[in-house]
């Protein structure tokens, strides 16, 4: 398997935008024009998983114009707990309105939930709330549902209807969103920068000595993580690009990791981690032929210990349907598991303006 080598890129010179399914986009659309043109819904468990009781307070809470970390610094300020004792599943955007779930380390104090929901209640809107027995984490909801406005829509209907249908059938290049990697890949650059021996990050083999010493990482160690994670992400799209480019995302190749054992196994891409891949023979040499395009972020991963994960090289929105309001907007309707962006699913069919950027906010 020979590749064309390429050098590592510049600072602030990273590719941002990688191939679509369908070798091009259909139309041009302006995105968020206002925050409610970007609806989020989390979807977290069921509801005899969620009647469990505990020490943790669940509160489900509408938000717009407020970020979720911040959210979750101001829950703990309100309870009067550390911000590690804070839990959510996942970052929504700010720039949206979304009902999403923290978890408020309480314990003993359940005749005070009222009270606190109250209290809560005069920031954001409460919608639900109930105890259970641990802290949320990432990736613990099920995913989300997303209802989305495009306005001032350039090009053919039945080229969008088309792209639509097939994106509903087939799905999509699963990327990491652009906005994982910081305006013009900012966080990228820093990853280059950063001490990755100092990363305080679940799954390295420090974190057991460490135990709980997670609870008390500075911000320069969550901003460490931010960066480490962009860097594992912006490598994953490169490979998928690739595999994207050669045709051969659908299927599993050669060195798959659990092909053996399952004929149906899902399709995957690295995230990369000391060691590099755990995928072997064609799959394996491509990843790493890849990667090795770009030593210098590649070696960021030397020195953190990080095992080698895996993540699905397509995603596919389920309960995907439209409707066109007007021959220059369109409202969707689609569910997505945890992990996928909806500006990646999107970006497989438009070419997208984002009004926040427009504004100048970030």
């Amino acid at each position: 398997m020979i590749i064309a080598p390429d050098n590592s890129p510049k600072t602030s010179d990273w590719r941002l935008d990688w191939p679509t399914s369908a070798g091009g986009r259909v139309a041009s659309v302006l995105l968020k024009a206002t925050a409610d043109d970007f609806f989020v819904d989390e979807d977290l468990r069921s509801a005899d998983e969620l009647m469990a009781g505990g020490e943790h307070l669940c509160i489900r809470l509408e938000k717009k114009g407020d970020n979720t970390d911040y959210v979750a610094r101001q829950l703990a300020i309100l309870s009067g707990c550390r911000h590690f004792d804070v839990g959510f599943c996942g970052l929504k955007d700010r720039h949206a309105v979304t009902r999403q779930w923290f978890s408020v380390y309480r314990p003993g104090q359940e005749d005070e939930d009222a009270a606190f929901v109250g209290k809560v209640a005069e920031n954001w809107p409460v919608l639900e709330y109930h105890r259970q027995a641990r802290k949320l984490r990432r990736g613990d909801h099920r995913g989300n549902h997303f209802e989305l406005v495009l306005r001032e829509l350039s090009g053919a209907p039945d080229a969008v209807d088309a792209a639509l249908e097939r994106l509903r059938e087939m799905g999509c290049p699963n990327y990491f969103g652009r906005q994982r990697f910081g305006h013009n890949g900012a966080n990228l650059d820093r990853a280059l920068a950063m001490d990755p021996s100092k990363l305080n990050h679940r799954g390295s083999r420090n974190a057991k000595k460490r135990g709980r010493g997670r609870s008390s990482a500075g911000s320069g160690d969550s901003k460490n993580v931010l960066y480490f994670s962009a860097a594992r992400s912006w490598l994953f799209n490169e490979v998928l690009a690739y595999r994207v480019q050669t045709g051969t995302w659908f299927e599993p190749l050669e060195g798959e990791p659990g092909a053996s054992e399952n004929q149906h196994i899902m399709v995957t891409g690295p995230l990369w981690g000391d060691g590099g891949t755990d995928a072997v023979s064609v799959q394996g040499e491509i990843e790493r032929t890849v990667v090795g395009r770009h030593p210098r972020l590649a070696a960021v991963f030397a020195t953190t210990r990080m095992k080698p994960e895996r993540r699905p090289l397509r995603m596919k929105p389920e309960a995907l349907e439209w409707q066109w309001q007007g021959n220059d907007q369109l409202r969707l309707k689609f569910w997505l598991a945890p992990g996928q962006y909806a500006t990646s699913l999107l970006g497989d069919v438009f070419e997208i303006t984002d009004a926040t950027r427009l504004a100048g906010e970030d």
